[in-house]
């Protein structure tokens, strides 16, 4: 079986067509293409996403099954719990949405992808998700302490459908305070669903878990039509702690 090879500006084959788990590499569904503007939110609104190293040509994915944090099933350990507690009273911590975007995902090309030896985010990644992020469709989620860029994410939105991409930290706990926010700031706008791609225990961990592919897909479709007229705004304000610190939603462990 032959991965189709893609012209700039060529389409995306259908998310079903990509690789089972009989393949030599399940999830794989083209290779080429271009990491334009219009490439990725055409790859994202079909539950499709890039993923490859330095000196690979770009390689699209649409693993199946599809690894999903739904924000209402967000476990919230209280080690945790009392971890965001703090961070919330305390007026030298701050989360920030967008503030600096380029830093956020220039320390987390600097990490490498769980599962792999390199990083797999290299510059033409972030020039592509740069532009991304100035047409509006990249967002960060940024922690903050004393002033200084603590820890962060960063992630795709389109409408009401939100792709979780890759974390840092440079303190601890500074990408778990920044995807707990992100989780409030979802549970705010009535977004049910962050997308994180690939199963890990650390994700499990927070409650994520596998979906297939045709449910995400579907998921994916009508959380994006549910918000073409009213896209969620992309701010955080220190109320939407409550989201989760007031929901006595948080494990016992």
């Amino acid at each position: 079986m032959q991965v189709p090879w893609l012209e700039p500006g060529d389409p995306l084959p259908d998310p079903a067509s990509a690789w089972g788990e009989a393949d030599p590499v399940p999830g794989l569904l083209a290779a080429g293409g271009a990491l334009d503007v219009p490439s990725l939110l055409q790859a994202y609104s079909h539950c499709i996403f890039p993923w490859f190293s330095e000196g690979q040509p770009i390689l699209w994915w649409s693993p199946d099954p599809r690894m999903v944090l739904e924000v209402a099933r967000f476990k919230l350990h209280r080690s945790l719990r009392k971890t965001l507690a703090q961070f919330a009273a305390t007026a030298r911590c701050e989360i920030r949405v967008d503030r600096n975007f380029e830093a956020v995902i220039t320390a987390c090309s600097k990490a490498p992808r769980a599962g792999q030896s390199g990083t797999w985010i290299v510059p033409e990644m972030v020039d592509a998700y740069v532009a991304l992020h100035r047409a509006g469709f990249a967002h960060s989620v940024e922690t903050w302490i004393d002033g200084e860029l603590a820890g962060g994410l960063y992630c795709v939105a389109i409408g009401g459908a939100v792709f979780g991409e890759s974390m840092f930290m440079r303190q601890p706990d500074a990408s778990k305070i920044a995807l707990s926010a992100l989780v409030c700031l979802c549970r705010r706008h009535g977004i049910a669903m962050i997308d994180c791609q690939q199963n890990t225990a650390h994700l499990t961990s927070l409650g994520a878990r596998e979906m297939p592919r045709a449910s995400f897909v579907s998921h994916v479709a009508n959380a994006v039509q549910a918000h073409r007229q009213s896209a969620p705004q992309w701010n955080f304000e220190p109320v939407y702690w409550n989201e989760i610190l007031s929901a006595r939603h948080f494990s016992t462990t």
